[in-house]
């Protein structure tokens, strides 16, 4: 570097001098008019000032500032000082202070804002590269020069074997192509050709193909070129060759290809093809595999990076392939059929995954369909650009009609297949031809051309498949051609759609490499959003979801389900994010889940067993959210329950619960409050206001979508009839290898589904709708073998809806309206609408049902309900006043503005004059329901065999299988035993109604699920309540029951409706009776708990606890029960925790309703009157076989009365009467003594081993009492035997059977049956189990003489 030196005072004066001085030295020099000397100059100058910042004498940000100034002195100044760098990089290089080094390097860092990285990287270190990060590695970029080098100047080139040079052939065409119009003759440029093939060493042939070449081009030059081919030639022959071979070579052109000749001579071969395919679907497995495997952040990165170079490699490269370009170049001209030979040597796709290829099949597809689209795809108000048709023969004809399609424009629509993405127009008018054929197969009736229409339907099926679908989802984003797929798709049944999805989803992302990369990256980017998709986050990530699930909706969604499958917390976010998506999207979806819901390889239930699967749980919930809130298509979900139901699987039946939950807002729980309950006894109203736990609003567009979804595909009236049937397939086919805690799960939710449906139907299909549907009572049950509840349950509405529809019909054709005219016609609207019924019950039971019950009877009981019985005033004035007090608070609220607050007060004004005008519509209803009962009550109940039967099959046939199918059937069951009583019905004894109810709950309780608990527990403390009124006041008592037929305890004749005083039973009595009931409920509740079965302890603390309103009163019999509770409580806190949940819960109940507890002697009087009797009976034992009971009580029947009864009717009673009240006495009472001493002795060994866990004071009163229970027996026992037909006297019996009770109690109470009496086969345990709607005729009741 030449000398210049900068002086010092330059440098440390360089703010204020220095740098002054140093631009007009640069200046100076630049100005110099000496070429060679002004650079050198300007180098030293500027080599100076950097080595002054390598020295660290001169700041590196002023050099930089000065350095970038000058680079606008000359054009040349950044290679100048790229040169300065380059003798500087090796200076520094080779010093040993490192300092130094880091001072150049910071300084060129500096200057690369103005200096070309082009030129640094041409001038400086490999190394240095790399320290400044103009390169990555210095190992590869050295690596890369070799390579190139090598490439550019030591590579062979592998041609022109002969040794001919270009140089030969160019100056044979330049002496070819000269001016011949002077002396230039063919005698010298024939000697010019001999030179030039002897000096370049030319194929003489060649050289005379090229002679013949140019003569075509200068024709007009015949002289010289015929004498120059003449003198060239020595034999004629070869002559004849060349020229053979080029009209050969030219005739092949004009009258056809030989395309496998000609391929077989072009680049690449096809072996080279086929292996290039098979590693980019190698590749693109490769990329999908390392997108779903989980790697640290940082490798990731650089993979990332080294796939991007290879794609920039790749695209670097053009696609050097001879066939591909003859293959775009019969595209282009339309010849169709040669361009499809040279597709079909390649693999599928391969050749229209090049993009200039696809667009010019594209083009050819859009002039071959143009005439058709013009006529029946254009949509209305639409232009386009109008094209016109090749005027080649070769191209494919133009298509006229729909038909035509078939002959090109489907086969080539398959050979581009997922590369229609190039051309959205083409998608969109592929898509309207799609429509345009829909509408003319829906409207064309003709039977010729059906076969035509079909095949033509299965064409546009399969290019949906494989080319619509495949296309959409490597289109980006394109949520255009998504709702015009739609507009096709809605119009293919749901069949069709639903195995297009499938087969999107399942097989097209494999058969092309661009669709597995597609895959990968949809799954990756979904995952990235789901990870973040929170409360919270719901808009932008919905749009996120929203922006993928247009091209890939199959596999975003597939992601979605498996995630909240996991975590059904997403459930939420989820359902609020998916409002981005378009409709085509929302079908996708319900495919999806209904897919996820079918999936074979997941199990439906939980490991242990006895639960439903959480995942199935999940999928449910999303279901009902996700089909309220979008407007999707119900069809597909409905008919895969319904499969379901046909195959006896009942697990799905969770999905149509949820969603007829969700879209109708009808809720399904045994767990309603008092006020629930009452208010679902009202209308439509009260119950949507009261009646459920969550306030569904909203809800009449997503009703009235599944109930058009049910009506469109006739689904209504099968889903109802498999559930019905479903309920005990689930017992008797699906349980038999199932928990059975499991088995009740199931059962149940098949059961509430059925009510939940059933309740659906009732409340939204038309009257018409309805009664169309639902066939009659007699078909239902004996042609569908539906079990009677249902069937009665969903007939109930039709009922209801004929007698309103009949009675309306009344009104109109005679108007009158005063109240008895309107009773009246309510009453003949009834008949005629009821009387059909009538006729169809006979057949649902054999005919000596009927010799007790009528049918009227039995139809009345099984089609009213609660509506029907009584007003719930307390929960309509409960509502009402809740929308009074939000009225209140909506005008005291300032923050509200006066519009929302207007039209809030006018909502609540609305609902509460609904409200009160429904109320008032049931209080008429209930008046005319009541009126009618009234004058039909006396031909309900004929007696002909006894009371007891009479009773057994009210309860076998009416009361228990009803009680148990709903919460408010539970409720209405004992309300109508209260209004058969209150209307004092013939031939009905209340008294032996109460007794068998209450005496005989140990096989019922063990036989119910854990719902049927609830319902069951509710029946009886609405049971208790009644009987606790009439037990609680003596004028309540006398007004309610003292003068009515039920509480009779002598019958004089069948039909008697009154008695005398003495006849009735009279209060105390009635006390000692609810006493012993009290009793049989605690003796019957020890025994289940004592079982140690899980289902009778659990159905018995789930009907404890629903009854403890009512019951224990007693305190002994309370503390009997909290003793066996206390028991449950420590023997299952580690072994069924849910049992000891149950037991615990009940506990805590059970204490704090002992202060309401009463002792026994203030329950019941001890003294008691002498001519009363007292009606009682005592639960058979649990390894009793039927028969009654031997304590049982009798109710007196005079002496005349048996003597008359002998005389006139022994012979017509012993015929008649087959039943156990009918036996003669003097058996059954040797029977009876016999049981009773057996008992007797039982009971004192229970109560010696009780002793020991019986505190002192109550071991003292056990001894008091058993000594006079004793007494009492054998006095009880003597006159039985000795006066087996006198009258007993009924208060000693009545004393000494509730002392020898209390005993028991009071003592171990264990059951008072021994064990090996109890025990049974476990078949037959296991069919009581089952066995839901069991008779309780097993158990004995208050026996009746009848007159």
């Amino acid at each position: 570097m030449a000398t210049l030196i900068l002086p010092g005072d330059w440098i440390k004066n360089w703010e204020k001098s220095g740098k002054h001085e140093f631009v007009q030295l640069c200046k100076e020099l630049t100005e110099k008019t000496d070429h060679g000397s002004e650079v050198r100059d300007i180098q030293a100058a500027l080599y100076e000032l950097c080595w002054q910042v390598v020295q660290g004498n001169l700041k590196l940000d002023l050099a930089a500032s000065v350095l970038g100034d000058m680079m606008e002195l000359r054009d040349d100044m950044p290679s100048i000082l790229a040169d300065v760098f380059s003798i500087l990089d090796i200076e520094t290089g080779a010093l040993e202070e490192k300092n130094k080094r880091d001072h150049y390097t910071q300084l060129v860092g500096a200057c690369l804002f103005f200096l070309p990285e082009a030129i640094l990287k041409e001038r400086l270190d490999p190394e240095t590269l790399e320290s400044l990060g103009l390169i990555k590695q210095a190992h590869q970029f050295n690596q890369k020069i070799v390579k190139i080098k090598t490439k550019l100047f030591y590579k062979q080139q592998k041609f022109n074997l002969l040794r001919e040079e270009n140089e030969g052939y160019a100056k044979l065409i330049t002496e070819l192509g000269q001016d011949l119009s002077g002396n230039i003759t063919s005698h010298l440029v024939l000697e010019s050709i001999k030179s030039l093939i002897g000096c370049f060493n030319l194929d003489p042939n060649r050289v005379l193909d090229i002679i013949l070449e140019v003569y075509e081009g200068r024709s007009d030059q015949d002289e010289f070129f015929l004498s120059l081919i003449k003198s060239y030639m020595c034999e004629p022959l070869t002559l004849c060759h060349i020229l053979g071979f080029k009209f050969k070579f030219y005739q092949s052109l004009v009258l056809g290809l030989r395309l496998n000749s000609v391929l077989f001579q072009l680049m690449p071969l096809d072996v080279t093809i086929v292996e290039e395919h098979k590693q980019e679907i190698s590749e693109a497995k490769q990329i999908a595999r390392k997108l779903i495997m989980v790697v640290v952040p940082s490798e990731k990165s650089e993979d990332k990076e080294k796939d991007k170079e290879k794609d920039e490699e790749k695209n670097e490269k053009p696609p050097d392939n001879q066939k591909l370009g003859l293959l775009e170049a019969l595209l282009r001209i339309g010849d169709w059929h040669h361009a499809q030979s040279i597709m079909d040597q390649m693999p599928s796709f391969y050749a229209t995954s090049h993009k200039a290829i696809a667009l010019a099949l594209c083009q050819l597809v859009h002039l071959t369909v143009e005439p058709l689209y013009r006529r029946a795809g254009v949509p209305k108000g639409a232009r386009g650009c109008v094209m016109r048709p090749l005027r080649n023969k070769r191209a494919p004809r133009p298509a006229e009609s729909f038909e035509d399609l078939r002959r090109d424009t489907f086969s080539m629509l398959c050979y581009l297949g997922p590369h229609l993405s190039h051309d959205p127009i083409l998608f969109a008018k592929i898509v309207r031809l799609g429509k345009g054929f829909m509408k003319e197969y829906q409207s064309d009736g003709r039977a010729d051309g059906k076969d035509k229409m079909e095949t033509l339907l299965s064409c546009f099926l399969s290019i949906a498949d494989q080319v619509l679908l495949p296309s959409l989802s490597l289109m980006e984003c394109n949520a255009c051609m998504s709702e015009e797929l739609w507009g096709l798709f809605k119009l293919f049944p749901y069949q069709h759609r639903y195995r297009l999805y499938g087969q999107w989803k399942n097989e097209t992302y494999s058969s092309h490499p661009l669709l597995v990369k597609v895959k990968a990256q949809t799954v990756d980017r979904a995952k990235y959003i789901m990870k973040r998709l929170t409360k919270e986050n719901v808009k932008p990530s919905g749009r996120q979801i929203g922006k993928l699930s247009h091209s890939n909706p199959t596999i975003l969604f597939d992601y979605i389900l498996s995630q909240i499958q996991w975590y059904d917390n997403l459930i939420g976010p989820v359902v609020d994010s998916l409002k981005y998506l378009t409709s085509l999207n929302y079908d996708v979806l319900a495919y999806c889940i209904i897919e996820a819901l079918a999936n074979p390889e997941k199990e439906k239930m939980k490991h242990d067993d006895t639960t439903i699967s959480s995942w199935l749980q999940s999928l449910a919930s999303l279901c009902g959210a996700v089909f309220r809130k979008y407007p999707i298509e119900l069809a597909g979900l409905l008919q895969y329950v319904t499969n379901q139901l046909k195959a006896g699987k009942s697990f799905d039946l969770l999905i149509l619960k949820e969603v007829v939950q969700k879209m109708a807002g009808i809720e399904i729980t045994d767990e309603m409050t008092s006020e629930q309950l009452e208010a679902m006894t009202g209308g439509e109203q009260l119950k949507a206001e009261g009646g459920y736990f969550g306030q569904i609003r909203n809800t009449k567009k997503s009703s009235q979508r599944l109930k058009d979804a049910l009506l469109d595909h006739e689904l209504a009236l099968p889903l109802c009839l498999l559930m019905a049937q479903q309920r005990n397939g689930v017992v008797f086919l699906e349980g038999g290898e199932k928990h059975l805690k499991l088995v009740g799960k199931l059962y149940d939710q098949c059961h509430d589904t059925l009510v939940q449906f059933g309740g659906f139907l009732a409340s939204n299909l038309s009257t018409e709708d309805y009664i169309k549907r639902v066939p009659s009572i007699d078909v239902l049950c004996n042609q569908f073998h539906t079990p009677h509840d249902a069937a009665f349950f969903l007939s109930r509405p039709m009922y209801a809806h004929q007698i309103l529809s009949k009675y309306d019909e009344l009104k109109k054709a005679e108007k009158g309206n005063r109240q008895q005219q309107k009773v009246h016609k309510y009453v003949a609207a009834c008949e005629q609408v009821m009387s059909p019924v009538h006729e169809a019950v006979v057949s649902l039971h054999p005919p000596r049902v009927w010799d007790d019950l009528r049918p009227q009877f039995y139809a009345t009981f099984w089609s009213l309900t609660m509506y029907d019985l009584a007003v719930p005033h307390a929960a309509y004035e409960r509502e009402v006043n809740k929308l009074k007090a939000q009225i209140k608070a909506i005008e005291e609220n300032p923050e509200i503005p006066l519009n929302k607050k207007k039209k809030e007060k006018e909502r609540c004004t609305a609902l509460q004059d609904k409200l009160q005008e429904e109320e008032k519509k049931q209080l008429e209803h209930v008046q005319r329901v009541l009126h009618r009962l009234k004058l039909e009550k006396d031909n309900w109940l004929l007696a002909r065999s006894t009371k007891n039967e009479t009773i057994t099959k009210f309860l076998q046939l009416c009361l228990f299988p009803r009680c148990i199918f709903s919460a408010i059937d539970a409720v209405y069951c004992a309300r109508f035993v209260e209004l058969v009583h209150q209307q004092k019905t013939p031939n009905f004894c209340t008294l032996l109604c109460y007794d068998r109810v209450f005496s005989a709950i140990i096989y019922t309780v063990a036989s119910c699920t854990e719902n049927e608990s609830r319902r069951y527990g509710r029946f009886l403390c609405c049971m208790l309540e009644t009987v606790t009124r009439w037990h609680s006041d003596r004028a309540i008592y006398e007004k309610e029951c003292g003068n009515y037929p039920g509480f009779l305890t002598i019958f004089r004749a069948t039909g008697f409706d009154g008695g005398n005083k003495a006849d009735q039973l009279d209060y105390e009595n009635f006390r000692h009776v609810v006493h012993k009931w009290h009793y049989m409920l605690t003796k019957a509740s020890v025994h289940c708990l004592e079982t140690g079965e899980y289902t009778h302890i659990r159905n018995i603390l789930i009907v404890l606890t629903k009854i403890l309103p009512c019951y224990p009163k007693v305190l002994n019999l309370g503390q009997a029960l909290e003793c066996r509770v206390h028991k449950i409580c420590l023997e299952e806190k580690e072994k069924r925790p849910d049992l000891y949940a149950l037991a615990m819960g009940y506990s805590g109940q059970l204490k704090s309703r002992k202060v309401h507890m009463v002792p026994e002697n203030e329950f019941h009087h001890k003294e008691q009157p002498v001519r009363s009797a007292t009606p009682a009976n005592q639960q058979n034992g649990p390894g009793s076989t039927g028969k009654p009971a031997t304590s049982t009580k009798k109710m007196q029947y005079s002496v005349k009365e048996r003597d008359d009864k002998e005389k006139s009717g022994k012979e017509k009673k012993e015929k008649k009467e087959k039943t156990p009240g009918s036996t003669p006495e003097t058996k059954g009472e040797n029977r009876r003594e016999k049981q009773r001493d057996e008992r007797a002795g039982k009971e004192e060994r229970a109560a010696r081993e009780g002793k020991e866990k019986t505190p002192k004071a109550d071991r003292e009163k056990l001894k008091a009492e058993e000594k006079s229970g004793k007494e009492d027996k054998a006095k009880a026992g003597n006159g039985e035997s000795k006066e087996p037909s006198r009258e007993r006297d009924a208060i000693k019996e009545s004393k000494t059977k509730e002392k020898g009770d209390r005993s028991a109690v009071v003592g171990s109470l264990k059951s008072p049956v021994p064990r090996s009496e109890s025990a049974e086969s476990e078949r037959d345990h296991k069919r009581r189990k089952l066995d839901s709607h069991s008779s309780p005729s097993h158990s004995s009741s208050v026996k009746v003489s009848m007159a």
